[in-house]
């Protein structure tokens, strides 16, 4: 079956109106109720995730609190902890400043050795100078009296 002219233009003509007709703009009541139904479907599946996340968002905040309070406690722990190794430094400190004490004492009581063994090494000295002296004297007056007596 060919169309001819008149067909073709009839079509055109009544194409527009087929359309609307059949259009989604105006749909049949059982599919409208439908769409409806899914809508409200949709709405309350919206509002249950909206309470979901509402609880996900309060359990949230509850877990940044604890971990909150978690932090400000390791934070006092240390604190304390710092305070007692300052505590611990100023007693070495102390400690430190006994001992300089003690060694100034040691100091003290090795120049006052050094100056005895330097007292004593003059003594020494003026010993064996007295002790060459003498032994260069007495040689020197033996050989004399060999000299006169021979």
């Amino acid at each position: 079956m060919t169309l001819t002219e008149s067909d073709i233009q009839y079509i055109k003509d009544h194409l527009g109106q087929w359309l609307a007709d059949q259009s989604l703009g105006q749909p049949p009541a059982v599919y409208e109720i439908e769409l409806r139904e899914r809508m409200v479907r949709v709405e309350e599946e919206l509002k249950h995730q909206r309470e979901l996340m509402r609880e996900g968002f309060a359990q949230m905040d509850k877990r940044f609190e604890q971990v909150d309070k978690r932090i400000e406690a390791l934070r006092e722990e240390m604190d304390k902890r710092f305070e007692q190794m300052d505590k611990r430094f100023e007693q070495m400190d102390k400690r430190f400043e006994q001992m300089d004490k003690r060694f100034e004492q040691v100091d003290k009581r090795f120049d006052k050795s050094d100056e005895r063994f330097d007292a004593l090494l003059k003594r020494q000295d003026r010993q064996f100078y007295w002790l060459l002296s003498f032994i260069a004297t007495s040689l020197g007056l033996t050989l004399a009296a060999l000299r006169f007596m021979v």
